[in-house]
């Protein structure tokens, strides 16, 4: 049987953690100098720490990074606490902080879920936070793999397994090549994943213990007061939603929505994907000559309000209001997809019967993208001309081709829950 971990990894591991010790300053900076723009990013500082937050023994612990990763985690947590479990939840941003404490008030309120910073990437913080919290397992959401947290798990004997995982094509190549990251997955207590060719590329890197369980976000559960008052505020025009457009993508964006509009009376839905950028991205838009009316100014909290006459692009500059801006769609462009880093979530705008296009750069939601392709309900284009093409064209599946591709992949959470039983048995 492989040791774990390796000679080489143990001393990528000792300079790994000599650079959090020596960087520890610069991660403090970071957070102070977001906290310029978000304030939420310097609170409960103590908790990066491992320390601070009310303990709670034998919970379920799930580490949900931002706001994507916790969405995802949602139905799971649900299923969790209906069984009568207790869930401690860790962000590294505001974003999914704000949302997880909103979502879950009356919970935590209740003593059955805490919400708390995940801890420093160094052994005494988790060494405080393990402590504190005792958790008979962990639940790491997505992608996400730190190595400090996973050598302190095994050190305090809690299981930590990979939940909803998959492995980018992108990354499974970098780390074929370097190793050091595929080795340290091994350490990972086991792995719940969205599809067969996942399990065939963890097994691959030496990864044991995989469920095959599907994509969690199929079983979202969808926020009816939201559909409702996108129903309701949608004017009689064509409209077409840009969700979670990234840094770098909006030029391109606004180049398209210009093209489009010179042909077709469109009205835009245009939402950034940070809040930090909610100004800036405005402002863009604007200057493009574009007429503008931001969320934050002409609805009440409760989305109630209407719609200015003869404006291009309806901002939706606010948080955990998705469903809201994908309730008014005819057709939903999900961002990321023209950058790098690559294409964000596809299953909400599918999950209310909306067709997606993205980007070329599909890598990262390679599952269900693929599946979506092949069953009609998804588009990748290349660029931003074949974008404003698309958007022109209007070919759309029909909402019984998406009700088919959603039947064919929900259930996710009952084979989690399953799987989570046979690793721990």
């Amino acid at each position: 049987m492989n040791r774990f971990p390796g000679f080489k990894l143990r001393i990528a591991l000792w300079g790994y953690a000599l650079l959090w010790a020596l960087g520890l300053p610069l991660a403090l900076f970071y957070l102070w100098r977001r906290g310029r723009k978000d304030s939420d990013y310097r609170s409960h500082i103590a908790e990066r720490f491992g320390l601070g937050g009310t303990p709670m023994a034998d919970a379920v612990w799930v580490h949900a990074v931002s706001l994507g990763e916790f969405r995802s985690a949602v139905p799971l947590i649900n299923a969790l606490l209906e069984q009568g479990e207790r869930v401690v939840i860790t962000h590294f941003t505001p974003a999914g902080r704000r949302s997880s404490t909103q979502i879950y008030a009356d919970e935590i309120a209740a003593g059955r879920v805490r919400v708390v910073w995940v801890p420093f990437e160094l052994g005494f913080c988790f060494a405080g936070f393990f402590h504190r919290f005792t958790p008979k397992y962990g639940l790491v959401m997505e992608v996400e793999v730190w190595p400090r947290m996973i050598m302190a798990a095994r050190r305090h004997d809690i299981p930590l397994f990979m939940c909803n995982a998959q492995y980018p094509s992108k990354a499974f190549e970098r780390d074929g090549k370097i190793g050091l990251r595929a080795q340290l997955m091994q350490g990972f207590a086991g792995a719940l994943v969205k599809s067969d060719l996942q399990a065939r590329r963890f097994a691959q890197v030496g990864v044991t213990g995989i469920e095959i369980t599907g994509e969690l976000r199929f079983d979202q559960p969808i926020p009816p007061a939201q559909i409702a008052a996108g129903r309701t505020l949608k004017p009689a025009r064509d409209i077409v939603v840009i969700a979670s457009a990234i840094e770098g993508e909006d030029t391109g964006y606004i180049s398209a929505i210009r093209a489009v509009r010179d042909v077709r009376d469109t009205l835009f839905v245009y939402v950034p994907r940070r809040p930090e950028r909610f100004d800036e991205v405005a402002q863009q838009i604007e200057a493009a000559g574009l007429r503008l009316a931001r969320r934050s100014k002409i609805l009440a909290k409760d989305l109630s309000g209407n719609l200015p006459e003869g404006i291009d692009v309806f901002y939706g500059d606010s948080l955990g209001e998705m469903y809201f801006y994908l309730a008014m769609a005819d057709r939903v462009v999900v961002g990321g997809g023209f950058n790098p880093k690559g294409a964000h979530n596809i299953i909400e705008p599918l999950a209310l019967k909306k067709p997606v296009l993205v980007g070329p750069e599909t890598w990262t939601i390679e599952y269900p993208f693929t599946e979506a392709e092949a069953a009609g309900v998804a588009r990748s284009v290349p660029d931003f001309e074949a974008l404003a093409q698309a958007l022109i064209a209007r070919d759309d599946p029909t909402p019984a081709q998406i009700d088919a591709f959603f039947a064919a992949h929900a259930g996710a959470t009952a084979r989690t829950l399953a799987g989570i039983a046979a690793l721990r048995a």
